[in-house]
């Protein structure tokens, strides 16, 4: 079964200086029929306006996936780290029994686009700590590139959750393919561009929720982002 989410149908917020979707129950957005996928807890596509962010906040028990698509974000921690993550480039955090940070766009004029995607972690009271890998555009061209992964997938970052997070960027015309294991699901977010999912059309901005499927198809109809999760 493939649940085809609109992108209209994401939750919007927008602030002077966030613009951003969530894509399930965060913050001031609540909806009890919308609150995870499996693991997958949360989803936000966030555009931060120039010198702004997100102040030093908590996190606990969580695997926290940032993957920025534009700008440059910096960031601090309560255990000293400091740093920058750019585009293509993946983090990991593993928020486990407490950690603070906080999140700025590292540009004073230009906006930074980030997604961010929290799983719950296969167990609790784990050491926080933190991961972060650059990828190129030539890495991620024409197929399905894992970056972030508790299954043990060469150059991915590591989750501490049965997951895997895919990217890709398609060119017209090319297909991928991915095969589930019986009892897993999947998440598709389209960033850019529009796919076909097993012969159903995505545009920029649709999700899909993927469940009983044995196989996945995409072919894209135009030049394309996309996000894929592998998920228990």
């Amino acid at each position: 079964m493939i649940q085809k989410i609109a992108a209209q149908d994401r939750y919007r917020i927008e602030s002077d200086w966030l613009s951003a979707y969530w894509l399930f129950s965060f913050d001031r957005y609540y909806d009890p029929n919308n609150m995870a996928f499996g693991p997958l807890r949360v989803f936000n596509h966030d555009t931060i306006k120039g010198g702004a962010g997100f102040p030093t906040h908590p996190h606990r028990e969580m695997e926290i996936v940032t993957y920025v698509l534009q700008g440059a974000l910096a960031h601090k921690d309560s255990t000293g780290g400091v740093g920058f993550i750019r585009p293509g480039e993946v983090q990991r955090m593993t928020a486990g029994t407490g950690v603070a940070h906080s999140e700025f766009n590292a540009s004073e004029t230009e906006v930074a686009k980030l997604l961010q995607m929290w799983v719950l972690p296969e167990r609790v009271g784990l050491t926080p700590s933190y991961e972060q890998k650059q990828f190129t555009t030539e890495e991620r061209a024409g197929k399905l590139l894992p970056i972030a992964s508790g299954q043990d997938m060469p150059g991915a970052v590591k989750v501490h959750q049965d997951v895997t997070f895919y990217v890709s960027r398609l060119s017209t015309g090319d297909q991928v393919t991915h095969q589930l294991a019986e009892g897993r699901r999947a998440f598709l977010y389209v960033i850019e561009g529009a796919v076909n999912l097993n012969g159903e059309p995505f545009n920029i901005g649709d999700q899909a929720r993927i469940v009983g499927e044995s196989g996945i198809n995409l072919e894209a109809t135009a030049d394309s982002e996309i996000i894929l999760i592998d998920l228990p």
